[in-house]
């Protein structure tokens, strides 16, 4: 059973995308492997300016992987602030991770370009500092990244080396892997772009805990073709391929069986309408439930911090210990 790590930002709303190209997958994956799934609300400051803002959001999405089905006495979800031995190896990996690398993360260089008339915090540069102590406190040996997030695990690759190399071994060296295949969900409006929360218009995201009525409206407006022909081909007939991907993700039914079954848009988008408030009902019904009674949810993350911290504040001493830092008396 592999120690396997995946953690996600309270910023924005979780949407279709993430639910079937993600969790389903963490859900599933929660019972094959030793499994840590950190709310990382710490990393969440670099794009938060108002008070009141990170708490709820972080209470709101714990919510909602919890609805969707990870269990807290079988994986260990935990927020990272509650857990002070992330920004304690933070500041260590800082020491270890050179300028030069850190300027070299292409994803820092491409938030900055898009905020050159904002604010620009110090912390999307040394970003993946942090990310490499969340990492490395839990003995991670797989962390499933897509292709945009390689390059942080290649880093933490390297800071990890680094501090093995100069105080003797003390880092698992963690690798990425490529997560199960989920479904591939496209924006409704645009379906040659991934669904996604940071887009200009919210016609085309759909999200956890939209109502039915935002939910059908949406996919009946969602953009196909001029053919009116229903064909399963996604160079060709991107918006109805998306179509036929999500409803083939709601029924697990073959997006080439359920081709030959619709001779009309109209009735295409209606169904996978249906089946998306179908299968979404009963997530927005657990997560009403759990933010009503915050006190629970409380619980339920009491659960996983208390196993991520007992981990974590031995990784750290491991790491104090190797370089050799005067012990507390």
């Amino acid at each position: 059973m592999a120690r396997v790590l995946s953690c996600i930002q309270p910023t924005g709303s979780v949407h279709l995308g993430n639910y079937l190209g993600a969790l389903t997958s963490w859900v599933s994956g929660q019972h094959r492997n030793d499994v840590f799934h950190g709310i990382v609300d710490l990393h969440a400051l670099t794009v938060t300016d108002k008070p009141g803002v990170i708490g709820d959001q972080t209470l709101q999405l714990a919510a909602v992987l919890f609805a969707v089905g990870l269990d807290p006495k079988v994986a260990t979800i935990f927020v990272q602030s509650h857990i002070p031995a992330h920004s304690q190896l933070g500041w260590i990996m800082e020491c270890t991770v050179s300028f030069g690398e850190l300027s070299r993360m292409t994803q820092f260089k491409d938030k900055q370009s898009k905020r050159e008339a904002d604010f620009v915090s110090a912390g999307l540069f040394t970003y993946p500092a942090l990310q490499a102590a969340d990492i490395l406190l839990y003995d991670a040996e797989e962390v499933p990244v897509g292709d945009d997030q390689k390059q942080h695990i290649e880093i933490t690759r390297d800071i990890a080396m680094r501090f093995n190399h100069r105080f003797g071994d003390t880092f698992v060296i963690p690798k990425a892997v490529t997560p199960p295949v989920g479904a591939r969900v496209m924006d409704l409006q645009d379906p040659s772009s991934k669904m996604s929360k940071s887009t200009e218009s919210e016609a085309g995201c759909v999200y956890l805990l939209d109502p039915a009525e935002s939910i059908m409206k949406k996919f009946k407006r969602a953009v196909t073709d001029s053919d009116n022909e229903v064909v399963y081909d996604r160079e060709k007939k991107p918006g109805v391929s998306n179509l036929l991907d999500i409803l083939s993700a709601a029924t697990g039914t073959p997006q080439q069986k359920l081709a030959d079954e619709y001779t009309q848009y109209g009735k295409l988008k209606s169904d996978c309408g249906e089946a998306v408030v179908a299968l979404l009902h009963p997530i927005q019904k657990r997560y009403t439930e759990l933010v009503s009674e915050p006190a629970q949810l409380h619980d339920m993350l009491g659960i996983g911090a208390q196993r991520a911290e007992l981990v974590a504040k031995q990784t750290l001493q491991r790491a104090q210990d190797a370089i050799g830092m005067t012990p507390k008396k």
